[in-house]
């Protein structure tokens, strides 16, 4: 039985997992970013409207379904919610946000970008199958990782040099930022 070698499973495990390496880092950006745009769909129409809302005590679910079909919404339907005077609506294809004190808000109907929305799911998926697989994959990531590490001329394990300094800030940086975000 052939030996197996550190570059081999490096660059095996590379070939076979670019695909999902590349969808979870660009929709891993765009998730970074899904406060100030949303990546995973695009605004098709944007109509204002002006309506009487009662107080944000007699909003709930059944009331927020009920006037999504009064304003002529047949979509599914997400969730409701009322922060800071402003009561939003979330269906399917369909955003509604309204200010409480002036009944002034907007519909926003979307659409799926395609492809880029496919691929934010992978981030959100909860089958089983996924999670095993992902977790395979998070597995064969650090072993991307270790293997990296050993691919040098002389095949041994090295901290030589600037390598020690360079894994351990790649180590330190993430812990920072888990701490300042804690």
């Amino acid at each position: 039985m052939k030996k197996i070698k550190a570059r081999n499973l490096h660059r095996d495990l590379g070939y076979f997992y670019i695909g999902l390496i590349v969808s979870f880092a660009i929709s891993g950006l765009m998730m970074n970013h899904r406060d100030f745009w949303h990546p995973e769909k695009y605004t098709t129409e944007t109509k204002n409207i002006k309506v009487q809302l009662p107080s944000a005590s007699e909003i709930n679910e059944k009331f927020a379904e009920d006037f999504g079909k009064k304003l002529g919404i047949d979509d599914k339907f997400r969730r409701h919610n009322v922060k800071k005077d402003v009561f939003k609506i979330s269906f399917e294809k369909h955003d509604v946000e309204i200010d409480m004190k002036t009944g002034k808000g907007e519909i926003v109907t979307f659409s799926k970008t395609p492809i880029i929305s496919q691929t934010m799911k992978l981030h959100k998926s909860t089958s089983n199958f996924w999670i095993y697989y992902s977790d395979i994959f998070a597995i064969s990531l650090i072993l991307i990782a270790l293997t990296g590490t050993m691919m040098i001329k002389a095949r041994k394990f090295s901290w030589k040099n600037r390598g020690w300094k360079l894994a351990l800030a790649g180590v330190l940086f993430p812990l920072i930022f888990l701490f300042l975000l804690a």
